[in-house]
Formats: structure tokens, C-alpha cells, sequence
């Protein structure tokens, strides 16, 4: 479907034409009789659009809009009016109205801005869900690394961006896990629709369910309005499960329907509603493990499990520290109006001997310091911190620079 829509008009061919005429084009349509029947149907469901006639018996269009406006904010208004009330439309479109039609309708005209209005409202979505991020397109230069390990992870990208398969991604934290979820999302069918990345360790107990899942005002004391879940806000393109072995395992069992069964209900909602988001998962753990000891669940684990790819540390790819470190002092470089040149050689040394527990994020925040305390045009031992210089964890340092 493009899109649902709520057609409020009380004559009834009108509406009804209306409708057949949007079903016939794709659309997903409802109607009702009055501005009551209306707001009770908007309370129930989520729609894309409504279509309102701005005079009706007892609740008008004006009322309509308000009450719309306050239960359902994401849903679009338009108004249609007669050429003797355009002044009363106008001021719908004062009051929040997107924009308004007038009789006798061309449907094809209607049709027009429905479409318009909908590719806006997507690029509004898109914008709430990637923040400063949706223009970015993410593919194999967004990940750092030359190094055996990492090419065959670039192997595996490219099977199966297009594959439309769920994915889990294992590995330590702190070796770029999301950024191979954003290259698979970026470099697929789903390119242009939303990427929703979700730190399931960050979610309270409380407020899972209503996060996934969504819910309707009033399900809930402080349920104001009518919410969309994540899987919603994903919906034609990827979910992106950060740490989901942190997910509850209470919400496991539900985690597995949505995502086996495609679809999701609300909480407050009546019926369940379709969703098609890919999964793409992540985890710092064994969840083989976890499976073993019962602290997952095994039909959850192979549900996300269809292709996994193994992050390495940066211990198992040190030939790529000298491309991250150029890559970071470019980075930061410009974030703190710096012009640092490089490293020295003693400094390249101890950084190839670390043993970088951390991983890359580890050495990101080594280079960040080193470029900010850095008074020369190149970084050396002595802007690099004080537990990577000794050798209380087993370093080091080169004969040069010993004491």
C-alpha cells in the first residue's frame, strides 16, 4: 500500500468516490460519515492522511483538525471546502492543516498533492529517525581496513546487502559493528527508506513494548497521543538491534513474533498491524552461550542468526592501525582546528604494540588526546597516555626511547 488514509465527508458519494478512486491508485482507505465517527476511527488507528469535508453535521472540520491534531501529530489534514468557505480553509491551514481542496473535486489534482504530501512526510520521518545522518550514504569506504579479516567481512557485505536476510553481527565492542549494519542497509534494495539503530541495553523494562511496538493514547497514563514503535518507524527498511542480548528475556518471546510473524500490535490497539523491516542485530556476546545457559532464547537466536558476521578486534587486524590513525588525525584535525601531520616512528611503534582491550574506540580517543596535547607538527611518545609508555601491562618500549 502507499499510504492509509481517512476520508470524513457526510455525503455519502463523496466520500465514497473518493475512495475508489485512491483503492484504485494503491491506497489504503476509510471512511467515515461524520467528524465523530472520525476522531473515534483516529483514536483506533494510524493513518498517513486525512481527508475532511470542512462542513459537517455536529463535530465540523475545523473541530476535526483540532482534536486530529492533538491525538495523532503525524497524521497529515487535508481540507475540503466549497469556494464560499476558502476563508475558512485558510484558516485550517493557520491551525495546522497541510492543505485543502476545493469542490467540485478533480481527483486527479487530489491525488497529486496526497502523493506530495506523502513523499514530504517521509523525508520528515526519515529526518526524526537518521537525525543529521539520512544523506549519508554509507558503503565499503565508511569502514576502515585493508587487512585479511576485514576483507572477507567486505565479502560478506557484498552477498548479502541484497539478500534481504536477517543478519547478526558479532564481535567486541568498539570494532564498528553499526557501521557494517549501515554499509549492508546502505548498499541494499532498502537504501532509500529509514535505517532505525536501537540500543536494546539502553531501554528500560517499562517502556519495551511501547518502544517496539508502539502504542494508541490512553493505553497508558501518559500516552497523550498515538506513538509509532520502532518497528513501525522501520517499516520497508532496517532495524538495527544494538546489543540484543540485553533484550529482557520477557520480551523475547514478543521480540520473536514480530519479527517471524511481520507483524505488530500496539499497545491499546485492537488488531495487529503488517511491518516489513529487515533485522539486522549486534551483540558483544556469546549468545551460543547464553543459549546453553537459558538466558536466550534458541528460537530468537536462530531467527536473527540466518548469516552472521564476526567483527575481529583490532588485536587480529593491527596491519590496519597506521589507516585509522590517518584517518582520525584527519578527523580531529579539522574538529580541533589542529594541523597535526602524523606520527613519529616511537609513537607508531607503541601503538602497534597495544594491546588495544578497547579496540578501535579505544585508539580513536588515544589519537583525539594525542592531536589536542600536541604542540608539534608530529605525535610522539610523549602525547600518547602515561599506561601505554610503561610496561606494567607487558609493553615494551622501543630501545630508543627507554630511560
Amino acid at each position: 500500500m502507499k499510504g492509509s488514509i481517512l476520508i470524513a465527508d457526510d455525503e455519502k458519494d463523496i466520500r465514497e468516490t473518493i475512495s475508489i478512486v485512491l483503492r484504485d491508485e494503491g491506497f489504503s482507505c476509510t471512511t467515515a460519515k461524520n467528524g465523530k465517527d472520525a476522531l473515534e476511527y483516529i483514536e483506533k488507528d494510524n493513518f498517513d492522511i486525512l481527508i475532511s469535508d470542512i462542513r459537517m453535521p455536529g463535530m465540523d472540520g475545523i473541530d476535526l483538525l483540532k482534536r486530529s491534531m492533538e491525538i495523532a501529530p503525524e497524521t497529515l489534514v487535508i481540507i475540503i471546502t466549497a469556494y464560499a468557505s476558502i476563508e475558512t480553509a485558510i484558516e485550517a491551514l493557520r491551525k495546522g492543516a497541510s492543505d485543502y481542496i476545493l469542490k467540485p473535486l478533480d481527483f486527479d489534482e487530489l491525488s497529486i498533492r496526497i502523493k506530495k504530501l506523502l513523499s514530504h512526510k517521509k523525508i520528515i520521518q526519515e529526518n526524526k529517525s537518521l537525525l543529521k545522518q539520512i544523506d549519508k550514504k554509507f558503503n565499503f569506504n565508511t569502514i576502515i581496513g585493508e587487512s585479511t579479516a576485514m576483507k572477507e567481512v567486505y565479502t560478506m557485505i557484498g552477498r548479502i546487502s541484497n539478500a534481504n536476510v536477517n543478519v547478526l553481527i558479532s564481535g567486541p565492542t568498539g570494532t564498528g559493528k553499526e557501521l557494517v549494519a549501515r554499509a549492508i542497509h546502505f548498499n541494499s534494495d532498502r537504501k532509500n527508506e529509514p535505517f532505525i539503530p536501537v540500543n536494546c541495553g539502553a531501554i528500560p523494562d517499562t517502556l519495551w513494548e511501547s518502544e517496539f511496538f508502539g502504542h494508541k493514547k490512553g493505553s497508558f497514563t501518559g500516552a497523550t497521543s498515538n506513538h509509532d514503535g520502532f518497528f513501525k518507524q522501520a517499516n520497508g527498511g532496517t532495524l538495527f538491534l544494538d546489543e540484543i542480548g540485553e533484550t529482557p528475556e520477557h520480551i523475547q518471546v514478543k521480540l520473536l513474533r514480530a519479527i517471524q510473524e511481520k507483524e505488530v500490535k500496539p499497545l491499546g490497539a485492537e488488531s495487529f498491524s503488517t511491518v516489513d523491516a529487515r533485522i539486522i542485530s549486534a551483540t558483544n556476546r556469546n549468545l551460543e552461550e547464553w543459549v546453553e545457559e537459558h538466558k536466550f532464547r534458541e528460537d530468537l537466536f536462530y531467527r536473527l542468526n540466518v548469516v552472521e558476521i564476526k567483527m575481529p578486534s583490532l588485536s587480529e587486524r593491527k596491519d590496519d592501525i597506521p589507516l585509522f590513525v590517518s584517518y582520525f588525525i584527519d578527523k580531529y584535525n579539522e574538529e580541533l582546528k589542529r594541523n597535526i601531520k602524523g606520527l613519529d616512528n616511537g609513537a607508531m611503534k607503541i601503538l602497534m604494540q597495544n594491546k588495544w582491550k578497547g579496540n578501535v574506540r579505544e585508539l580513536e580517543n588515544c589519537i583525539e588526546r594525542a592531536v589536542l596535547l600536541c604542540e608539534a607538527d608530529l605525535i610522539t611518545i610523549n602525547n600518547l597516555p602515561d599506561s601505554m609508555r610503561g610496561d606494567d601491562d607487558g609493553q615494551i618500549l622501543p630501545d630508543n626511547l627507554a630511560d
